[in-house]
């Protein structure tokens, strides 16, 4: 079906960034357009949603530069489930920016809601890329258009940041995945998503296992180790560009490229028969995604700095999903997608939290949130929903996503990295569950006398979005149709995983 929806929906928030800037001293106005444009994006996505769950794809041609080579939009399961988070997701963050950035009088307000939609611009071009050169293109420009939003503060704190953001994420695509690019445009004669892969009997298994790497560590967004220090870094942004980076945009972006990589630029089918001295090339790949989770979930158990351990806890979820991908069965694969939608909404309210807490109190540490619960009780029954998602606990949406991927190792006869998964959850667990129990519990009347003294939530504006996507989470393991449904047809397996 050719239409140009795709494009719309590409184009909304980017349309909105000249009226955001113009009405830079009318606040209210500046915060009006980016919800129109908000809500025209979703309401653009989820009017292609009924063409999609009937099993077919929407696709717009912009410009045909060369026979195979084009800039083409292509809408399919695996695009439009990660388009409808990121349009969705998008809104509720608008909510949040509000009372965070009035809430604490940040300067540059319209420089930062303006440089918001274009990244959502970006973000569903990636989404919507119907070849591998749109999508890197569109890679490239998220890069450059959240770079201002990680700098956003200005101080020599966030240059810093932002230099290692900027130098990891250009370095790693320009030197990695745009050579890949080329050599497999210049293997295949296309760059084309297909659904089955076009580089599989293209050249030998060496070649094609060295390019598998080459986009892997390219598209560095998805914090594979050692590739991951940019992630951290970036902390020093404001916290709704952390959840941006975390949940919605960057991150996602990053797995979601590297799924791409593996369903459509090489296919599941020809990697399953792609060896390298005996070994198979993707389970190179999944011994480094699960040296990534283990590691930077150790890392997290012993972070102090609330924001610091929200970050590492992102990099090991990250590399759920490209382990998922990489055991090369569709029910770890749709795992893997169902947990790029999860662990968005999971994520999302950790740091929502995260930024109210530091609204209403300036506090950025963990061990200073002993007893904070009994003052800001639903910012963290909050924390606690996002929490049981991102470990993947009931009733949360998060142990669906993480169950299909245990499910998909263990049909794969690949029972090490299910240990991997378990452990990894374990520690999720860890480092998650005392922050909770001693905001609530803390064990010391003390706390209530003296520490608590004047404390109370952060203004609603901030606490009303971790609690909706807080019972969002919990609501995606009662209803969690359609994700599932939408991640089966990416993997080709009809109805369910």
């Amino acid at each position: 079906m050719v239409s140009l929806t795709p494009l719309l929906a590409m184009l909304s928030s980017l349309a909105a960034v000249p009226l955001i800037a113009l009405s830079g001293k009318r606040p209210n106005l500046r915060e009006a357009f980016t919800f129109a444009a908000g809500i025209t994006k979703l309401l653009l996505v989820l009017s292609m949603l009924p063409v999609i769950l009937a099993g077919e794809t929407v696709t717009y041609t912009l410009w045909e530069i060369l026979p195979g080579l084009a800039i083409r939009f292509r809408v399919d399961a695996m695009g439009i489930l990660f388009a409808l988070v990121a349009s969705s997701l998008w809104i509720v963050t608008t909510i949040y920016s509000i009372g965070y950035m009035r809430g604490l009088k940040e300067h540059a307000q319209t420089r930062f809601f303006c440089f918001f939609a274009l990244a959502l611009s970006a973000t569903l071009g990636v989404a919507f890329a119907g070849n591998l050169l749109t999508l890197y293109l569109f890679y490239e420009i998220l890069s450059l258009s959240t770079y201002p939003l990680v700098t956003h503060h200005q101080d020599k704190e966030a240059r810093d940041g932002g230099r290692k953001y900027l130098s990891y994420l250009l370095a790693s695509s320009i030197g990695f995945a745009l050579p890949a690019l080329i050599a497999s445009y210049l293997l295949a004669g296309t760059l084309e998503f297909t659904g089955t892969g076009f580089l599989g009997g293209t050249a030998s298994p060496a070649v094609l296992t060295f390019l598998l790497l080459l986009f892997v560590f390219g598209f560095a967004k998805s914090g594979l180790m050692p590739l991951h220090g940019w992630l951290p870094g970036a902390m020093v942004a404001p916290t709704p560009v952390s959840a941006l980076l975390h949940a919605v945009a960057v991150v996602k972006v990053g797995v979601f490229s590297v799924l791409r990589v593996f369903t459509d630029v090489f296919g599941l089918e020809t990697l399953k028969t792609l060896f390298i001295s005996g070994i198979k090339a993707a389970t190179i790949v999944a011994v480094l995604a699960s040296i990534t989770i283990l590691l930077s979930s150790l890392i997290a158990l012993f972070q102090d700095n609330l924001k610091r351990r929200l970050a590492y806890s992102t990099i090991g979820q990250l590399s759920y999903i490209i382990l998922g991908a990489a055991l090369l069965h569709q029910t770890a694969v749709a795992g893997a997608l169902s947990h790029i939608v999860m662990h968005a909404f999971g994520k999302i309210t950790l740091f929502f939290c995260a930024g109210a807490i530091f609204v209403a109190t300036g506090k950025k540490y963990i061990s200073q949130m002993v007893g904070l619960g009994r003052a800001m009780p639903f910012t963290f029954a909050a924390f606690f929903l996002g929490s049981l998602s991102v470990i993947g606990l009931p009733p949360a949406g998060g142990l669906l996503s993480k169950f299909y991927l245990i499910l998909g190792s263990l049909r794969g006869d690949e029972g090490l990295f299910m240990i991997v998964f378990l452990v990894s959850s374990l520690l999720n667990a860890a480092y998650f569950l005392p922050i909770t129990f001693r905001a609530f519990f803390p064990g010391d009347k003390a706390v209530d006398e003296v520490s608590l003294a004047g404390i109370r939530e952060a203004p609603l504006w901030c606490v009303v979005p971790p609690v909706v996507t807080g019972l969002l989470s919990i609501a995606l393991f009662f209803f969690p149709e359609t994700v599932f449904r939408l991640a089966s047809l990416a993997v080709g397996a009809g109805g369910t995983p």
